[in-house]
């Protein structure tokens, strides 16, 4: 008897479709890998803790340094970036060189300046009475001024008056913060004297901090003519300020040297005092560097401990995935919910180590008076590595959760 063949299929009838895995929601995604994370809180906590301290250091670095760079370009905004400062170098023979007595004069005539001031250095010595030792000076200097000095370098009198015409020929002195600090001297007024030079000078003003030139904290500050005919000054300034015109502190910078000195130009030194703030500034740069080199590796340290949290789910978790797998899931499905676990809990360690960064800068920019300045491109960067290292660190156990063979699995209850 011969074998019946199969019915076929009429010609052009389709073939049937082999049924589709059924696709798992985001919301179910996210469903299922929280509630993996909800059944074991403590391990989450300790994982996600040290994403959160690599993010919170890198965050709190970033914002730290660009709240004082804000701080600074405020700074500089109101101290001014153009005040160049000329100064006598050496000879070549090596002694040190003196600026003419008429370069303050020879500078201003440059079109593009618009101030120019000076200050010449005495052998005097500054004490509060004259019973203080002649060694005792603090490092404190006696220096001759011009009338218009704090129009050039933007001194502020915080108590009395500058020197005018009339002080100027009299003894009378002018204390930077630090020389008036060190003195005792609190007040000004016709009965508030400090020994200088030999006898009794009366206290006229006081200055506040000068941060471009911090050299007039220390000193203190007399008439140009009363500094020749008392103190034994030779006239020559020691110091010479001057403010160009924004667009031109280049140009000007390059001519002042043979403007000062026209016979002797190698023989002055011209600087900007914004530019050492500045150098300040790149050297916290390179120590924010650093610091950020070491919320880069307590991060990796995170990226470690979000593994391991999630190779240890695996191993104690066979017997669900093992259920899962026998109830239909897909090596994708299960895979998608181990991997789905790890990015949240880096992105609760991310989410907590921002908010902790953010708060770690606010408190250190108001302690030191800074405004808070956190980028937005911080905290986004942040949150992506933590996702980063969450897909990095749990690739591997979720595939190692997709391959396990639903009877081994099951094999281990």
């Amino acid at each position: 008897m011969s074998a019946t063949k199969p019915p076929t299929a009429p010609e052009g009838t389709p073939s049937p479709k082999r049924p589709k895995p059924a696709r798992m929601p985001p919301a179910d995604v996210l469903r299922v890998g929280g509630s993996g994370l909800r059944s074991r809180p403590m391990r989450v906590f300790l994982s996600a803790l040290g994403i959160a301290i690599g993010i919170a250091a890198m965050v709190g670095v970033v914002g730290i340094s660009t709240s004082s760079t804000e701080d600074l370009n405020r700074r500089l905004s109101a101290l001014g970036t153009n005040l160049l400062t000329i100064t006598p170098g050496t000879s070549f023979s090596g002694e040190g060189a003196h600026l003419p007595a008429e370069s303050v004069g020879m500078i201003g005539n440059i079109a593009e300046i618009e101030s120019v001031s000076a200050i010449g250095r005495t052998d005097a010595k500054v004490y509060r009475n004259d019973h203080v030792p002649e060694q005792e000076t603090g490092g404190l200097t006696v220096d001759a001024a011009r009338t218009d000095l704090p129009k050039s370098v933007g001194a502020e009198v915080v108590a009395g008056s500058w020197l005018n015409a009339a002080h100027s020929r009299y003894p009378a002195v002018v204390l930077g913060a630090k020389a008036a600090e060190q003195l005792g001297v609190d007040r000004v007024g016709a009965d508030v004297k400090v020994w200088l030079g030999g006898r009794w000078f009366t206290v006229v003003g006081l200055l506040a901090p000068n941060e471009l030139v911090p050299t007039l904290d220390s000193a203190a500050l007399v008439g140009w003519p009363v500094a020749e005919r008392l103190l034994d000054f030779d006239g020559y300034p020691t110091s010479i300020y001057t403010r160009a015109e924004e667009s031109s502190v280049s140009d000007v910078q390059s001519i002042l040297g043979a403007t000062a000195n026209p016979e002797m130009p190698s023989e002055v030194e011209v600087s900007r005092p914004s530019d050492a703030l500045a150098a300040k500034q790149a050297t916290d740069d390179a120590l924010s560097g650093l610091l950020l080199g070491l919320g880069g590796v307590a991060l990796l340290v995170g990226g470690v401990g979000v593994a391991n949290t999630m190779v240890i789910s695996v191993l104690e978790r066979r017997s669900e995935i093992g259920l899962r797998r026998s109830l239909g899931a897909t090596r994708g499905q299960i895979r998608t919910q181990f991997l789905a676990e790890a990015l949240l809990l880096s992105a609760l360690g991310g989410l907590g180590g921002v908010v902790l960064g953010i708060g770690v800068t606010t408190g250190y920019a108001a302690y030191q008076g800074w405004p808070t300045v956190v980028p937005a491109w911080a905290m986004a960067g942040g949150v992506g590595a933590t996702l980063v290292i969450g897909g990095l660190a749990g690739f591997y156990p979720a595939v190692r959760a997709a391959r396990l063979p639903p009877t081994e699995a099951l094999a281990t209850t």
